[in-house]
C-alpha cells in the first residue's frame, strides 16, 4: 500500500474520526512551507474529492491528493507521544532531506 499506519496512528486515527461523524477518513497531504521546502499535513476529511486516492487501513480510509502522493507514496505514518507532547511521525522514503527542528522535508524533483 503507498502510504501505511502504525497501530498508533490507527488508534489515534480511530479516536478523532469518532468525534466528527461527517468525517469520513483522514486526509494526508503536503503544502509548501518551512525551511526544506514541504510540510505534512493530516486533516478529517468531510468528503472524497475527484482527485483523491483512497486507502483503507482497519476501517480508516485515508485520502490523498493525486499531485501530493508522488512525494508521500510509501509514508509510514505513526503516532508517538514523548512527555508532555504527542504527535503523527512519518517515515517517507522520498525524503532526502529534513530541516533541524524535523518539520519540514525536501524531496528530489518529481516527475
Amino acid at each position: 500500500m503507498p502510504i501505511q499506519l502504525t497501530e498508533a496512528a490507527l488508534t489515534r486515527m480511530h479516536t478523532f474520526l469518532a468525534r466528527d461523524p461527517l468525517a469520513v477518513g483522514v486526509r494526508f497531504g503536503i503544502r509548501k512551507t518551512g525551511c526544506s521546502g514541504y510540510a505534512y499535513t493530516v486533516d478529517l476529511a468531510k468528503a472524497v474529492a475527484e482527485n483523491d486516492s483512497v486507502f483503507d487501513h482497519d476501517g480508516i480510509q485515508v485520502l490523498v491528493d493525486a499531485k501530493a502522493l508522488p512525494f508521500i507514496e510509501g509514508t509510514e505514518i505513526d503516532y508517538r507521544r514523548q512527555g508532555l507532547n504527542a504527535s503523527f511521525v512519518f517515515r517517507n522514503p522520498n525524503a532526502t532531506g529534513e530541516c533541524g527542528c524535523g518539520e519540514s522535508f525536501t524531496v528530489d524533483t518529481v516527475a
